[in-house]
């Protein structure tokens, strides 16, 4: 069967995000004030085939476990769905 996962990764709130502070603190010189903070991270599409959804979401697990995701600085959450 074929799945689709949605997979955002994104730095640990207790980092600092040198990204999102670079953003945050660009947009009043492009007219857009009132912004307070921002978070960058990424967002990962991935369709495979799989069995069950069992063993879709063990894939996406160890996935994001083993190469998507930094453990040590990011967190991560995906949802599934059935293409």
């Amino acid at each position: 069967m074929k799945y689709i996962a949605e997979i955002d990764i994104m730095p640990l709130k207790e980092l600092l995000d040198p990204q999102g502070k670079t953003i945050t603190s660009n947009l009043p010189h492009i007219g857009i004030d009132g912004v307070e903070d921002m978070r960058v991270g990424k967002h990962i599409i991935m369709t495979f085939e799989s069995a069950d959804d069992a063993s879709a979401e063990s894939l996406v697990q160890e996935a994001c476990e083993k190469l998507l995701a930094n453990k040590i600085m990011e967190y991560y959450t995906f949802s599934i769905a059935k293409a």
